[in-house]
């Protein structure tokens, strides 16, 4: 299915009509240009940097818009500060298309859905959020399968028109990912939840090591790294959309602030059970945490290997890993300063776990215990 002439409309794939329009081309942008035309439909990319605009045509996500282009679906995926503006401009393009649909990908919907409540045709907007990303930005790190099996909030508001919702609960399937079904607010307490504080509080903690001593970031492990990983995230990109999600944030805040207090009694006054119940919980939590494919989490444990620092080690390891026929459900790798070796952790099903460690050790590696 190619490319049609300005201004015609596509066929419908898979539930998406087309010409899809995606504002803003960074890497969620040009992500869905780029699933969108692994599906057949006709892209057209907008955006206030003509770079992103000629490198993600040239990385096939969709080619300029025009001005006489009439699109179906348009995709907003712009900052958060930006987008209740880009979505009303949206919806003023499209205000004479019959049945056209507009959605975003931003990580708030309250504040948006409220900036556009006197909208006349807010009906046709229904938001989204895909809960994907990378450690990179811009249009150079997208990839068609950047959503594969990841989670895509879908956000219906009370006056969206059930056919809007069912146009982005497909494109959500046609790129790869999963509908999940919320309203704004739950949305948002949710990310809140899962997201934001969690990345305030990795800042705070990555903060304590922004000035400590040497010798004391010597002692630096693979927990600390964990802990600390998104806090590396763009400051001002997260300051946005932390800033948009302000009362669901500062509500759970409020809970840890009472927790952090909880922790300090008791860690002060030596009161060991309080401490074990706080960590108790904790643990709960993480158990809470979905498993793959979103079920329950299952037992596991993890085989530790060393595993020289050198090129191919890795490569062998996996593929030894592979014909012991147990599935690696994770891995990490910690790096020891002064060892040439890593440590490599790979997360099993408890029940593979001494299978798997047999097996290495039959072809040579070294595990710990």
């Amino acid at each position: 299915m190619g490319e049609t002439g300005a201004g015609a409309r596509t066929p419908v794939v898979a539930g998406v009509p087309g010409p899809v329009e995606v504002v803003g081309v960074g890497l969620l942008g040009a992500s869905i240009g780029l699933a969108c035309r692994r599906a057949g439909l006709e892209v057209l990319l907008r955006d206030v940097n003509d770079d992103h605009v000629r490198t993600a045509s040239g990385l096939g996500a969709g080619r300029a818009v025009r001005p006489d282009d009439v699109p179906a679906l348009v995709v907003v995926a712009v900052p958060p500060d930006h987008l209740a503006a880009e979505v009303g401009r949206a919806l003023d393009r499209v205000r004479d298309v019959p049945g056209a649909v507009v959605t975003d990908v931003g990580s708030v919907k309250s504040g948006p859905l409220n900036a556009l409540a006197a909208h006349p045709g807010l009906g046709r907007y229904v938001g989204g959020h895909p809960m994907a990303g990378s450690e990179r930005s811009g249009p150079l790190a997208a990839t068609a399968a950047l959503f594969d099996g990841r989670p895509w909030a879908v956000t219906p508001h009370p006056s969206s028109a059930p056919d809007a919702t069912a146009v982005v609960e497909a494109l959500a399937l046609l790129c790869g990912g999963v509908p999940v079904r919320l309203t704004p607010d739950e949305h948002d307490q949710a990310v809140a939840r899962t997201s934001h504080v969690p990345h305030l509080l990795a800042s705070v903690v990555a903060a304590r090591l922004a000035e400590a001593p040497g010798s004391h970031l010597a002692l630096s492990g693979q927990g600390v790294r964990d802990v600390t990983r998104v806090a590396a995230g763009d400051p001002a990109l997260y300051g946005q959309i932390v800033s948009a999600n302000a009362d669901a944030v500062v509500a759970l805040l409020g809970e840890v602030r009472a927790d952090l207090d909880r922790v300090i009694a008791a860690v002060a006054g030596a009161d060991r059970p309080a401490l074990e119940e706080v960590l108790g919980r904790g643990a709960a939590g993480t158990r809470a945490i979905p498993g793959k494919h979103g079920g329950p989490a299952r037992p596991v444990l993890t085989v530790h290997v060393s595993v020289p620092d050198h090129p191919g080690e890795l490569a062998r390891l996996f593929a030894d890993a592979g014909r012991s026929g147990v599935n690696i459900e994770d891995v990490r790798i910690d790096h020891d300063p002064g060892r040439p070796v890593g440590l490599v952790e790979l997360v099993v099903e408890e029940v593979g776990a001494e299978h798997l460690r047999g097996s290495l050790e039959s072809r040579g590696w070294l595990t710990h215990r």
